[in-house]
């Protein structure tokens, strides 16, 4: 992972998104990422696919999709609180079931505040363009 202090860092923002950001004062400082897998073991798994068939809700199912959300969001905040960030954006929540199974995974960028674009304390990344022929 890269560190704040030295302005390298992974992101998947647009250019556009990106400059959005400088232009408020914050700088992104690395990707982060968090997930969770969860099981409802075979009793579980059966006894949703039987309430399945019939109309409505099936809790089991629901309170499984929470909880493997608030795990995946939460390990990824935490990297982010180790990289010195002030918050994440652009996240995004990957849900793969498989069958009895669910892996939820989130995936965002982690910003810290540098100061408003023109401040000389904040940082300004260089932009560099290849020009070829």
């Amino acid at each position: 992972m890269a560190s704040a202090s030295n302005n390298v860092f992974t992101s998947d923002l647009s250019t556009s998104d990106f400059w959005l950001l400088l232009d408020k004062g914050y700088m992104p400082v690395g990707l982060v990422v968090g997930n969770s897998v969860y099981s409802m073991g075979v009793v579980g798994g059966l006894g949703s696919a039987v309430k399945g068939m019939a109309k409505g809700e099936v809790p089991q199912i629901t309170e499984l999709m929470y909880n493997a959300r608030e795990l995946a969001i939460g390990r990824m905040k935490d990297e982010a609180e180790k990289l010195g960030a002030d918050g994440v954006v652009e996240v995004k929540l990957n849900v793969i079931p498989m069958g009895s199974w669910m892996e939820i995974t989130a995936i965002g960028t982690a910003i810290k505040y540098v100061g408003v674009k023109g401040n000389s304390s904040g940082s300004k990344p260089t932009i560099v363009l290849p020009i070829d022929k």
